[in-house]
Formats: structure tokens, sequence, C-alpha cells
């Protein structure tokens, strides 16, 4: 019954060195990709939340890092729901019935009798009715940030037309600049990694259309499988981030007051996305649960953790998504090196330039020489690596060290130069020389870039963007005479017409310093 028409070769551990196969199985009239990966005495099988692309879940660091964690204790399967990500994308979309259909074929496609359930936010509600419906083939249920309905069950018919409403607000914005679904649900990846935002917009569009998306948000309203949360007898993990901005825990307790084997384990944070935040904490209860013990995972030979060096707006070092403490460093002199090191951007530094630079005072080469290396230690330890050195220089490897500078140099399109851009480079260390060059180089990047897409805004109508652009053009140059005239054009087209009259007075003041006449000013209506 269960046969599938591939052999099983991920029963054996496989190297993730590349995203697993992508495979298709047949659910009445459309195909549902999905991926098998991993190894272990057990099988999970993820169900997935409103939208995701499995294809391109494995760009990111991050989600990566907890795929990968994933399969080094369990066989794992994850898919794309029924119009969304990799599965056929053509009709309407799938009610809550029909995906427990959906699911079968899928567990049976890959030849899956039974499994361990993973339930994720939207996703939750259906594992529940799937643990209801055949509990022959269900040896656990995991479910995070989610519960057996997702909005409070008193809503007036006032405050659910008012939730309506928020959908189709949040659908208009989906996978658009306006996007706030990274920063609202992913907050502390977001502020770790400035690309992440941008990212996240362009994994939306590849996750689901704003119609679809608008269609799965409208059927959450309608969910609801209380009354069935007591007949599944399975043992049930209920995972919740206390301060889940979308789905409170409050749901998370209900639920796991409800199902009769059920537990709740409460984390600190205000992560939505299971890969954001503190994800070990919860995956060491996860592993707990399913295999009995939390394995210690040394690295595994020809793989390298992914570190990232943060450089633009602040400084941070984060590795596999978590950013390392201050106190890891040791001293001051190794983070000041690190800096230096990621400013000359992969090309040598000499070791008496890094004398001068941390030991300005002190004349003897020959200790000067031992303590590089201690610092350089310190430096390597933080970084897992990542540096070359010899007796004349050292530099950063930029093949095992990936930083946001490197990025925006990379990025190739205006809205993701200004995305990879959210301030200056190495603000603490504006006044030293050796970064002058390198911040003049990201600026130059940032600039024209950021003065194409201001306009761009500002002739789409999307005003609050354009202003919040022309302040940062008008931040770097006080006398960029077309980011005042952006500046004031987006405010007087929004009605903040105070705001507008002061942006002109600025720029009158400031072609007034330069000699020129302030005839150019646009007016304020």
């Amino acid at each position: 019954m269960y046969g599938s028409a591939f052999p099983r070769e991920t029963d054996v551990a496989v190297p993730l060195d590349h995203p697993p196969q992508t495979r298709f199985a047949p659910a009445r009239g459309a195909r549902l990709a999905y991926q098998v990966f991993g190894a272990g005495e057990q099988t999970v099988v993820a169900i997935p939340p409103t939208a995701q692309n499995i294809d391109m879940s494995w760009e990111q660091p991050a989600v990566r890092a907890m795929l990968e964690r994933f399969a080094s204790f369990c066989r794992y399967l994850h898919f794309d729901k029924r119009g969304t990500g990799c599965s056929d994308r053509n009709g309407r979309i799938a009610d809550l019935d029909e995906r427990v259909d959906d699911l079968r074929a899928v567990m049976d496609h890959a030849g899956i009798e039974h499994a361990h359930l993973f339930g994720n936010s939207e996703g939750g509600p259906m594992t529940l009715l799937f643990a209801a419906t055949y509990p022959e083939r269900v040896d656990s249920l995991i479910l995070f940030g989610t519960g057996a309905t997702l909005l409070p069950p008193d809503l007036t018919p006032a405050q659910l037309a008012e939730q309506r409403a928020g959908a189709v607000r949040y659908a208009a914005r989906w996978g658009t600049e306006d996007s706030g679904v990274a920063a609202g649900m992913a907050p502390t990846l977001t502020a770790a990694d400035p690309t992440f935002a941008a990212w996240h917009r362009r994994y939306e569009r590849y996750a689901a259309s704003q119609d679809s998306l608008l269609e799965l948000l409208d059927l959450t309203f309608g969910m609801d499988v209380r009354e069935l949360v007591p007949t599944i007898r399975h043992p049930a993990l209920v995972i919740h981030r206390t301060n889940d901005p979308v789905i409170p825990v409050e749901r998370a307790r209900e639920l796991a007051a409800l199902l009769p084997n059920g537990r709740l384990f409460e984390q600190p944070g205000e992560d939505h996305f299971s890969y954001s935040g503190d994800v070990d904490g919860w995956m060491d209860e996860f592993e707990r649960f399913v295999t009995g013990t939390v394995r210690s995972r040394p690295i595994a030979a020809g793989r390298r953790p992914t570190v990232r060096i943060t450089t633009l707006g602040r400084f941070a070092v984060t590795v596999d998504g978590q950013e390392v403490p201050a106190s890891e460093w040791g001293s001051r002199r190794a983070r000041q090196l690190c800096k230096r090191l990621v400013a000359a951007r992969g090309w040598p530094v000499t070791r008496d330039e890094l004398f001068d630079l941390l030991w300005p005072d002190e004349t003897d080469r020959l200790r000067l020489g031992a303590r590089l290396s201690v610092q350089l230690s310190g430096v390597r330890r933080v970084l897992r690596g990542g540096v070359i050195a010899d007796r004349q220089s050292v530099r950063l490897d930029l093949d095992e060290v990936d930083t946001d500078l490197e990025a925006l140099l990379r990025a190739s399109d205006d809205a993701a130069i200004v995305a990879a851009y959210p301030g200056v480079f190495l603000p603490d260390d504006r006044y030293e020389s050796w970064t002058e060059g390198t911040r003049a180089e990201a600026q130059a990047r940032f600039v024209p870039s950021a003065r194409r897409e201001a306009h761009r805004l500002l002739d789409s109508d999307q005003l609050e963007a354009a202003v919040q652009l022309a302040h940062r053009l008008r931040e770097i140059d006080g006398y960029d005479e077309d980011a005042h005239r952006l500046l004031i054009t987006a405010l007087s087209r929004a009605g903040a017409v105070t705001e507008a009259e002061r942006a002109r007075a600025t720029y009158r003041s400031a072609m007034a310093e330069l000699g020129l006449p302030p005839d150019g000013a646009p007016t304020v209506a």
C-alpha cells in the first residue's frame, strides 16, 4: 500500500552538500512537490505553514542550518501544499479536508507508512485533523507556533471583519517592497542579517501569488478543530515562543490543555518563524521528544558553519545564524583586527600595518609578532577559521567567510542594492583612515541606486518609502539637490505640509551656502 516509486536512498546518511532532489506526488489532478533527506530510525513529516518554497528554502543559511539539524537525527520530509511553492499552482487552493488527503498522497508516494508529524503555524490544524483521521499513520505530534484554532474563538462580527481587512492589506504587500513579513515574523534574523528582508520578499513571490495567499488566509478564519483534539491520543509536544506576535501563546496553552497526552514547551522569544531566534533551544526539545536523546554534533568533515560578518550600519558576526556575543572575542583588539581585514576585502594587510593599528606606541616588532598571533587566534576562533596568514601579511579568506559588504558589491539591481545597504560602513570607526576608501566604495554603490529607486517609488506613489530613501540620501550629502527635491515632493504629495515646508527651507539654506539660487525648490501643495 505504501510502496514508493523511488528507491529510499535517504535511509543512509547523505551529505547535504547540495539540496535534495525534488520529487512530485500525484494527488487528484495536481502534483505536490516534496523532498526527503537525512537518516535515522525515526521519520518526521513536516506540514507546511501558509506558503513556502522547498527549493528556495535551501538558499537561506538559517533555514538550511535548521534542515541540516533535522537531517542529523531523523529522516525528514517536507513538501509544498497545493497551489504554493514548487507544487502545481493552477486551480484553487485546497481546503482543510482536502489537505489531509494531500498529505496522505505525499506519504504514500514517498513510501512512508507512519511518521512523527511536525505541524508549523497555519499547518497545525491540518496536522491535528490528519492525526484524528488516520491515527495509525501517526507516531507523535510536534506543533510549533500554532493552535487548534488560529484566531480567538470569541471574535465579534466586527472584529472578524477587521481581521479579514487586515488579511487583504497583508496580501497586497506580499512580495513587494512594502512587505513586512520578514521584520514581523523573524525580527531576530532581520536585525542580524541586513539582506534577509530583501531575500524574503523574493521568496514570497516564489511561495505564492497574491490571490493564492489571500485565499489561504481566508481559509484560516474558519479553521477550528478543538472539538477533535480530545480524541487524539498520540504523544504531543506543543512548542511556542512566549511573545509570538502572529499567533499568541494562549492558543498553544489552550491546545496543550486539550490534548490528552500533550506537553507544552514555552520558549522566550518574539520570532514566529521557527528558524529565527533561539533555534537550538526548541530543536533540542524536539530531538529529545522524537529520539529520546540529544546527541552532540561536532561539525562534520567537509562542512563548515555559515559565518557572516556585518559591517554596514553596525559590526557583528553570526555563525549559523546566531550572533556572536562581544564576550567571545576576548579583546577589543581582536574585533578591531577583524574589522581591518574586512575593510581590505580579502587583500593582504601587512603585519607592520597591523602592529601600528593595534599597538601604535610600541616598537618591538619581535614581541609584537607574538602578540599579533594571540589576536589572530581570537579572530580565527570566532570566525571558525576564515583567516590566511604568512610571515608578511594577513588577509580574510572570503571562501570561508561571507560579508555584507561583498553582498552589497555583488548585488545587481537597484532594489537589492538599497536593501543591502542599511547604513555606513563601520560607523563606530568612521574616523579611522583605513575605513575611508571602503566606506566611500560602499556609499558610491548605494547612492545612484538609491536615487533611481527613490524616483521609482515616487512615481508609483509609494510615498513613505520614497521619503525614507530621500532622507537617507540627504544625510549622506546635505547639498544633494536631487535628494532635497525628492524629499520635498514626496512629503508634499503625502500631505505632510509642515514637514515639506521645513524640508524646503533646509533646501534653500543649503543652496544659499553654495551660493546657488534657491529657485529650484518644488512648491508645496
